[in-house]
């Protein structure tokens, strides 16, 4: 859209699926993306079943695929491979781990490009309307605005997380249609930032204090304590220089 493309959304309804037909690609991102749903069946319909059936009509249409996938389905692990184990800790992780094991299993079977992309922790500008599910880049800014003072959780500089730019994960998805690629990949930058780094940043540039809180109880079993992206997957079919949020922070 910030390039002039004509790009053309569509809110999930139960029991109906869009016509892709006027379409050379389907970019599937709509999901409940929160990790702490709990609703076990509503996230089976809406982020694995209804999935399979706009894939289906893809494929029958011969309309081209792309989904986001998540780095939640590695779990608590330091191996971030794509054909690796897979340790998926919450109904949303499940739900992204089941959808990624049908197109594996079928990819061989399309007659489309389905290209699935696991997102590590996306940030970037316009993320509000998020709220809690909303990256640490917008909730720290957030807090420094408005509270003057930015919360973490104790022990955050040994929590690393491989954040990765919304600007990058667009380049990812437009040069991949430029391919005829298939399968999964990581999208991330393959250099893990503390959370400790990344509120550091905010609060020097807004002059404001850093306070550590406890974690609450419901995210200490499925807190993915460590996230980094191999992308030597990716990297052998696109190049992207990657931005650092530290960077990002300090420039924007």
């Amino acid at each position: 859209m910030q390039q002039g493309h004509q790009v053309e959304g569509w809110e999930f309804m139960p029991n109906t699926i869009p016509d892709p037909s006027s379409y050379d690609w389907v970019v599937h991102l709509g999901a409940i993306s929160d990790t702490t749903f709990s609703d076990v069946d509503q996230i089976i319909e809406q982020n694995y079943e209804y999935s399979l059936r706009l894939l289906q009509v893809c494929n029958t249409l011969g309309i081209n695929f792309q989904y986001a996938s998540s780095a939640s389905v590695y779990g608590p692990t330091h191996h971030f491979t794509e054909d690796g184990l897979l340790f998926p800790q919450s109904p949303y992780a499940w739900s992204k781990y089941l959808f990624d094991r049908f197109v594996t299993q079928n990819l061989s079977e399309f007659d489309i490009t389905v290209q699935g992309f696991r997102y590590f922790n996306v940030y970037g500008p316009y993320e509000n309307h998020k709220k809690e599910q909303a990256s640490p880049y917008t909730k720290f800014i957030n807090q420094a605005k408005e509270n003057k003072v930015i919360q973490i959780f104790e022990n955050s500089e040994n929590y690393f997380r491989d954040f990765i730019c919304v600007e990058d994960v667009c380049k990812v998805h437009k040069k991949m249609m430029q391919t005829t690629s298939e399968g999964i990949y990581n999208i991330g930058t393959g250099n893990p930032v503390s959370f400790y780094a990344i509120a550091k940043a905010v609060a020097s540039k807004y002059q404001v204090d850093i306070e550590y809180i406890p974690m609450p109880d419901n995210l200490k079993l499925q807190y993915q304590k460590y996230t980094n992206a191999d992308l030597s997957k990716l990297n052998s079919i696109i190049d992207i220089n990657w931005i650092n949020i530290v960077d990002y922070i300090n420039e924007y």
